[in-house]
């Protein structure tokens, strides 16, 4: 299928969004040329209204937006486009032109991974990196421990506490094993087509 440029006068609505953490970052617009210049160099290109012109995304900041997946709307006149932002989107140094008011358990999995790639002396991740996959795995089970402990004595608070402090050590967990939240997902996603069942003892149960 082929974006109709021909409805919008020769220019097809475009939506970034960043393909980990689904936060919109920007809406723009391309025209053909750039459509297909951004096909090619697998960065976003558009076409500026203002200017008359193409121009690729941070090309003057450096922040291209490198395109992981393309997706038509079903009128064919808009397209969203999954990236892999490098920096802030926006021209006023926020992620999103939207806003930074936004978080996920894909945004905190970013967080993590950035952490462990760009490590900073006192950071808790880099220390937990650090000690090794023992440690990291001493922490899943004391967190699960506290997650039981809190839901045993009925206290909301605590229960959510507890999950966000083994969300996260998981998410670092994850990472040490070479896993992502989307490997997670697609799983969930396979379940989902086989009536989200799942295995016990080798045994196919629905849940």
């Amino acid at each position: 299928m082929k974006p109709n440029f021909e409805k919008g006068g020769g220019l097809l609505s475009v939506i970034l969004q960043d393909y980990r953490t689904k936060q919109v970052l920007m809406n723009g617009f391309m025209n053909e040329e750039a459509y297909l210049k951004t096909l090619e160099n697998e960065v976003v290109w558009f076409y500026s209204r203002t200017k008359e012109r193409l121009w690729k995304k941070g090309e003057t900041s450096g922040h291209v937006q490198a395109v992981k997946d393309m997706a038509l709307d079903c009128d064919q006149d808009a397209l969203l486009i999954q990236v892999d932002p490098k920096g802030p989107t926006c021209h006023l140094g926020t992620q999103s032109c939207f806003g930074d008011e936004f978080f996920n358990l894909q945004m905190l999995e970013k967080i993590v991974d950035q952490k462990i790639e760009n490590p900073q002396q006192g950071s808790y991740t880099k220390y937990l990196t650090d000690e090794g996959i023992d440690k990291i795995l001493k922490k899943c089970g004391e967190e699960t421990t506290e997650v039981v402990i809190a839901a045993k004595n009925n206290d909301q608070k605590e229960l959510i506490n507890e999950t966000s402090d083994l969300l996260y050590h998981l998410l670092v967990l994850l990472k040490n094993q070479g896993v992502s939240l989307k490997d997670v997902e697609t799983t969930l996603e396979e379940r989902h087509g086989e009536n989200l069942s799942y295995k016990v003892r080798g045994e196919i149960k629905e849940w």
